[in-house]
């Protein structure tokens, strides 16, 4: 099956070709859905101007080759092409996407290598209700591309390494290893470090100790590093305890943090220095890419070594884009980073282009992500000021969704399952529905809601399809009818579900998993008016209809199912 949208192009395109030379043949023919048919095609009022002829005048000439079309054609008002489908090819159609294990999802050819860069919380640090957003777009991304054939290399770079760490280091050497690691793997990271911080700006032995211990770090002493190690391990256990909790597909085999990188770092910018990409300016290394001034009008630098000797975030950056360039072979390497990081990567990727690091061949795309917002439309804390723990926001989640089904008769294991995936794919949704680079507010109540485009309202949507599937006493997998698309609800539904495979195609090409938020919505919302005005397994119901009406029901819930994996929402049973 095929999207009806790419269909018809494709058959208006041949119609263009054939009634006015194939010199029109790739003319876009502005195919939109439309409330007067199904869809509607516009090229004839752009046509006509071109070829000094009335634009209805046009249209007619199109629709007279479209005869053999599966449906109708109607010229409309100024030559608006009005175009309604027969519903037994929408029916066919659909049968021949039941049929296929992928859902008409089709794959990337040739497939490509693709390294996305996301989450990267900072391991000095609690992570925080902003590391959210980096971590579950990014992968709804990997998600999509090895869906749809890619080879994806996850790349979670942590801030792990730096002068922070030592004094972090001898805060642990102060309180005992023990206690150390027992706080780390309690979520704890931020008041470790506030502790060590004090230490450091009123204790000058202790200062003296933590700038001692950086060079040891930096120097690769072992008993430095395994205290780094116990440090790192037990923070990491942690960060996997959120991941879990989320879904998150990150695993420790895909951390590439800043310490990956530090032994490239002293090559990196020999490397640049020799090929005359980055010169000393100030006592500093520095690339100067074309194209980038300050409020001064004076070329802006990129910074590859502070004047002092010691490296930055460009460094690494620089450093890391080469090796997910030359070792990985990466094809696309996608940055899911916050948008206060623009100029940053605009400007390594220039450098990394001027220093023939990144090919014309390869793509590095920063995929920005908005700041997430307290309902009085500033940055999201807690009442006293600070940053909000992710997992103190997870949890309140799970005890609102806990709340939200508390009347509905569960045992407290069912219950509390139940709780843990709607609170999850609520606070996942709620930031997949928006686009990545948008800001949104964080509201409990709207993202909770069992209406509206809302996580709960897709998994509802399933769980009531699953309803249907147990009364009628049969497994989903199992129906085995056609489907028919009598009634208008019916017919709705599966023309919409068809859209799905090439949906996929242009979202993961485009990052904006925001798109198949959207589509699951209007899927759920299709299917409530379908539930409504198309009974299925009520008294009433001719054996014929009912099992034809199964079908597109099992349709629909494999969409439904697919699309919210790709999300990375999870599904309960029942709720």
């Amino acid at each position: 099956m095929t999207d009806p949208q790419i269909v018809l192009t494709e058959r208006v395109q041949q119609a263009l070709a054939h009634a006015f030379g194939p010199e029109h043949a790739d003319a876009d023919p502005l195919i939109r859905p439309s409330q007067f048919a199904d869809f509607q095609a516009n090229v004839a009022l752009s046509l006509g101007k071109r070829l000094r002829r009335a634009p209805r005048e046009v249209a007619e000439a199109i629709k007279a080759e479209l005869s053999d079309f599966p449906g109708t054609v109607e010229v409309s008002g100024p030559g608006f092409l009005n175009i309604t489908l027969d519903d037994s090819w929408i029916a066919s159609e659909a049968q021949q996407m039941a049929a296929d294990p992928r859902l008409g999802v089709g794959m990337i050819t040739p497939s490509q290598t693709v390294v996305v860069d996301y989450s990267a919380p900072n391991a000095a640090k609690e992570m925080h209700v902003g590391h959210l957003r980096t971590t579950i777009v990014g992968d709804s991304l990997a998600r999509l591309h090895e869906h749809l054939g890619n080879t994806v290399i996850r790349q979670n770079h942590l801030g792990d390494w730096g002068t922070p760490f030592g004094m972090l280091i001898e805060h642990l050497l102060d309180i005992g290893e023990e206690a150390a690691v027992a706080q780390l793997e309690a979520g704890m990271g931020t008041e470790f470090y506030q502790a060590a911080r004090v230490k450091f700006d009123g204790d000058e032995a202790f200062r003296q100790r933590a700038r001692s211990r950086v060079t040891t770090l930096q120097g690769g002493d072992p008993t430095t590093m395994r205290l780094w190690h116990v440090f790192m391990d037990a923070t990491v256990r942690y960060f996997n305890k959120l991941y879990e909790l989320l879904g998150v597909t990150l695993t420790n085999a895909d951390i590439a943090g800043e310490s990956m990188y530090n032994p490239m770092l002293e090559r990196t910018c020999d490397d640049l220095e020799a090929s005359g990409t980055a010169v000393m300016s100030e006592g500093a290394l520095c690339v100067f890419p074309p194209g980038f001034t300050g409020s001064d009008d004076k070329p802006l630098p990129l910074i590859i070594r502070k004047s002092d000797g010691g490296y930055g975030y460009a460094t690494t950056d620089m450093a890391a884009i080469r090796y997910r360039v030359h070792d990985l072979k990466a094809d696309r390497i996608l940055y899911v980073v916050g948008n206060e990081q623009t100029l940053h990567f605009k400007m390594v990727f220039a450098a990394a282009k001027l220093a023939g690091w990144l090919p014309d061949s390869v793509s590095a795309e920063h995929i920005q992500i908005g700041m997430m917002l307290g309902k009085d439309g500033r940055r999201f804390r807690t009442r006293s000021g600070e940053s909000a723990k992710l997992m103190d926001l997870l949890q309140e989640a799970i005890d609102r969704a806990s709340a939200a089904i508390s009347e509905r008769g569960y045992d407290e294991a069912t219950r509390n399952e139940i709780a843990r995936y709607v609170g999850m794919g609520a606070v996942k949704y709620a930031d997949l529905s928006v686009s990545h680079d948008s800001e949104y507010v964080l509201d409990f109540d709207r993202m909770l809601s069992f209406t509206g485009n809302t996580g709960p309202y897709i998994q509802y949507a399933t769980a009531r399809i699953r309803s249907i599937f147990r009364k009628a006493g049969i497994q989903p997998a199992n129906v085995k009818a056609s489907i028919v698309l009598a009634a208008p609800a019916e017919r709705a539904l599966g023309l919409h579900l068809l859209g799905f495979g090439e949906l996929l195609m242009q979202i993961t090409a485009d990052s904006e998993p925001h798109r198949l938020c959207n589509f699951l919505f209007q899927t759920a919302s299709l299917f409530s008016t379908f539930f409504e005005e198309c009974p299925v397994i009520k008294a009433g119901v001719d054996p014929e209809t009912r099992d034809h009406r199964l079908a597109l029901c099992a349709l629909t819930l494999r969409v439904l199912e697919t699309g919210l994996d790709l999300l990375g929402v999870p599904v309960p049973e029942r709720m």
